[in-house]
């Protein structure tokens, strides 16, 4: 497995999981039958910048730093007001056209928010689907979207 699909894994597991240690990441990295060692899951801690928070158990668990989402808001303002072209929205689905280059960036930048309402992104060259939960939704976005445009 590459270093960017564990990591992304890894994201996944502390959202869901209270990790205490290095060597709970290795045991729950292998029961997802990624087979990494204990000095690989230090590199990726460093990496990734992860940090000790209290858990509900009393101890410590690891967690995203709170300062990346607020890094990637910014970056995914200014990328969306940097190539924005065109948008558009039909039922629970939004097309973004952007300047070439920028499609794959500002796709995963909006999944790195795990925005409550997106389901998910694809970003291609010069284009951003976006696929919502629902049209309500979609609409919502959509304005945040204008915002950015707007207001950066």
């Amino acid at each position: 497995m590459r270093k960017k699909e564990r990591q992304r894994l890894i994201r996944m597991l502390i959202e869901t999981n209270d990790l205490e240690r290095q060597e709970d990441f290795v045991e729950a990295l292998n029961k997802q039958n990624v087979w990494v060692t204990q000095a690989t899951v230090s590199r990726d801690i460093k990496e990734m910048q992860l940090v000790k928070v209290p858990s509900t158990s009393g101890g410590y668990r690891y967690s995203m730093p709170s300062q990346k989402n607020v890094d990637t808001q910014k970056k995914l303002v200014q990328s969306v007001h940097d190539s924005f072209v065109s948008i558009s929205q039909m039922d629970k689905f939004i097309f973004m056209k952007v300047l070439p280059g920028s499609g794959p960036v500002i796709s995963n930048l909006i999944d790195e928010m795990k925005y409550d309402d997106i389901f998910g992104t694809l970003g291609d060259d010069n284009t951003v689907f976006i696929l919502c939960r629902g049209e309500e939704e979609a609409q919502k976005f959509q304005t945040t979207i204008d915002g950015m445009v707007k207001n950066s």
